[in-house]
């Protein structure tokens, strides 16, 4: 006789919340980047309310600000600036994400992320090549005093650990799904879906580390 598996029991407010990315920059001359998109992603063997909530609503349009996400599933909310004046470049408003069981009414897990409208992309990559440049040489001031030229270290790019977390989150995304009736792949090398949408999070907050390098 079939047995239902029993679902654990959910602690209010200590379920994880899967969220991508967990920064938004809209930036004022690039009329592209004043419509982004949040990924939610649901890894549970369950199904999930969610509600986005923010600091300043007045400022935004968030399509589909409720609804649910399926188990092992994801959705795409839609966030778009629609307040994009000279007096809110470098205010920092806060969305948060916050999910709870669709049968059940108290929040399960929350997740906050920032947004912030700049106003241009280019003053803005100067600005951190301005501060990459000035924090390079305070670190050759402090280390050439007591060390040879030669053996100043230049650091620059993505860690190893960066990129070998990178190449190993992609293999696992070749990898034959669990289940696949056709698969020559032997089982311990299969994953589920679950650990595939955990995967595809992390590979994500490795990219959005390597292209700030």
């Amino acid at each position: 006789m079939h047995q239902q598996k029993r679902q654990p029991e959910l602690v209010e407010g200590n379920l994880p919340v899967f969220v991508f990315p967990t920064e938004l920059i809209f930036y004022a001359d690039d009329q592209s980047t004043h419509k982004q998109v949040l990924t939610l992603y649901n890894p549970y063997e369950f199904a999930l309310k969610f509600k986005v909530l923010c600091t300043t609503p007045n400022k935004y349009v968030v399509v589909d600000a409720a609804g649910a996400v399926k188990p092992q599933c994801c959705v795409d909310i839609v966030i778009r600036h629609r307040d994009v004046r000279s007096c809110h470049y470098g205010v920092v408003d806060k969305f948060r994400l916050q999910v709870s069981e669709q049968s059940q009414r108290k929040a399960l897990g929350r997740k906050e992320v920032v947004a912030t409208l700049l106003p241009s992309a280019k003053e803005q990559q100067k600005e951190e090549e301005e501060k990459r440049i000035k924090e390079h040489l305070s670190e050759s001031l402090f280390f050439e005093q007591p060390f040879q030229p030669e053996n100043r270290a230049v650091s620059s790019g993505p860690s190893l650990l960066t990129v070998f977390l990178g190449v190993v989150c992609i293999a696992a995304l070749m990898l034959p799904t669990l289940g696949d009736v056709e698969s020559l792949v032997p089982l311990y090398l299969q994953l589920s879906v679950n650990q595939k949408l955990v995967a595809a999070y992390i590979l994500g907050l490795i990219t959005m580390a390597i292209l700030r390098t």
